[in-house]
């Protein structure tokens, strides 16, 4: 959850700080009601109702969107916690909910924060009359809510960030939440990954049938061919690519997702071509494949880790071969690369983003051949759109299946992921290479671009 950023006037400043002066007037109690303490922070201008347990209420009487802070909990939650993992605890917890949107999809909440909520340092008297109002009894940290993982320093018991112990752990966390869970949310095919949508009205399994349609001709992919899915989550580019001849191997650390894909590759006879391991994909001893697909992984592996990632993918090839990696990327190659606050306590922990230039460069810099890249950054804001519609419609039974704060975790999360990439704060891309003969020849490849859009 962001807040957007504005430019202010020296008047604008004056105002505020007038306006803070006037709201922390001590009443009779000598206190602020949480209310006027959000509208101090806020600046007065709040695109939504918020009320409280104390009584108190700001905002539009008549907003189509709100917040309530229901519990002293909620209000320990939102002091302590750092950037927007106090809203998500209260939020998970239960302390606080919001109105007017579903909890399968809060995006038109999100969206409203994000376009209209700015928050502002307070003076310092202002600040110190805050602090008391809200009380010592609340600045103490308290036990975060069940599903959080532990922060990063106490990770290490499991051991050094993406070792292979750790990197299962994490895998585990994420994906082994309920196979069921995620069938409701993915829809029939079962793919955790951005779609492509050939047309802005394809639905959902449209958009992911192209998607690896889209994998499979870049990598030039013909029947009797070898290829590897490093990832490969429930299998469904493992399926497909066996469908047509290729005789594939799929590794997960998911035991689950593991599960599900074998069964899912017995029941369409397609055993002879395929198999999914469950396993550490760097644990993969055969060679020599056609090519290499990588949908989804990157996030988890860790960008100092990025030198080891692409050199073990290109040792699997054969000279000439194809890899095709298709990740989340920040839009620079600048940022700190590690996830912090809900996300990283709730959804990806240990998981590290970096721009595709750090990518490209990482390839490159173990002999591989860039040929291609391409950003599909708004196909995944319409593919986060489609699973939280699929959230929402099978809301009940997903709480029945894995409890409302895990339910109310994906919504949050794929709604705020969703605005992330509509705004550009977060990226797609598709990077395609090859693995050159000592020569550098690439066999037959042909002089442009062979694959349709």
């Amino acid at each position: 959850m962001t807040t957007s950023k504005e430019q202010r006037s020296p008047a604008a400043t004056t105002t505020d700080a007038t306006q803070a002066d006037a709201a922390t007037k001590p009443d009779a109690s000598g206190k602020l009601t949480l209310a006027e303490i959000l509208e101090l922070v806020a600046g007065g201008q709040l695109p939504l109702r918020f009320t409280a347990y104390d009584g108190s209420s700001a905002g539009p009487p008549d907003a189509p969107l709100g917040i309530e802070l229901k519990t002293p909990r909620g209000t320990t939650y939102l002091a302590t916690g750092r950037g927007d993992l106090g809203l998500a605890r209260a939020y998970i917890a239960g302390d606080l909910e919001i109105h007017g949107v579903h909890p399968g999809d809060p995006y038109e909440l999100l969206r409203a924060l994000a376009d209209e909520l700015v928050f502002r340092m307070p003076p310092p008297r202002a600040m110190a009359q805050i602090l008391r109002s809200i009380g010592v009894e609340h600045l103490r940290p308290i036990a975060p809510p069940p599903g959080e993982a532990p922060p990063r320093w106490r990770r290490v018991a499991t051991g050094r960030r993406h070792s292979k112990a750790r990197d299962a752990e994490a895998i585990h966390h994420h994906y082994d939440v309920s196979n069921t869970f995620y069938e409701w949310v993915l829809g029939p095919s079962m793919t955790y990954t951005c779609a492509c949508y050939p047309r802005p009205e394809a639905s959902l399994d449209e958009a992911q049938e192209n998607k690896y349609r889209l994998v499979f001709e870049k990598l030039r992919l013909s029947p009797g061919d070898r290829l590897l899915d490093v990832g490969c989550g429930w299998g469904g580019m493992v399926r497909y690519a066996a469908r047509r001849g290729i005789r594939v191997i799929g590794v997960t650390l998911s035991e689950e997702q593991a599960t599900w894909a074998q069964r899912a590759i017995a029941e369409e006879g397609l055993g002879e071509l395929a198999e999914v391991r469950h396993g550490d994909y760097r644990d993969i001893a055969d060679t020599g494949f056609d090519a290499v697909s990588s949908i989804g992984l990157l996030e988890h592996i860790g960008v100092r880790n990025y030198a080891k990632y692409f050199r073990f993918l290109q040792s699997r090839l054969r000279p000439g071969g194809l890899l095709l990696n298709h990740c989340i990327t920040r839009p620079d190659n600048r940022s700190e690369p590690s996830t912090h606050g809900f996300i990283d306590r709730y959804v990806f922990p240990d998981g590290e983003l970096t721009g595709s230039g750090r990518i490209i460069t990482e390839a490159q810099d173990v002999g591989l051949e860039v040929l291609h890249e391409e950003n599909l950054r708004p196909h995944y804001a319409l593919t986060l759109r489609d699973w939280c519609a699929n959230l929402v419609e099978h809301w009940d039974e997903a709480v029945d299946e894995v409890g409302l704060p895990t339910a109310k975790v994906w919504g949050l999360y794929m709604a705020g992921s969703r605005l992330q990439f509509e705004r550009g704060g977060i990226q797609l891309h598709q990077v395609l290479a090859v693995k050159p003969d000592e020569r550098g020849g690439v066999g037959d490849l042909p002089l442009r671009p062979w694959w349709t859009a």
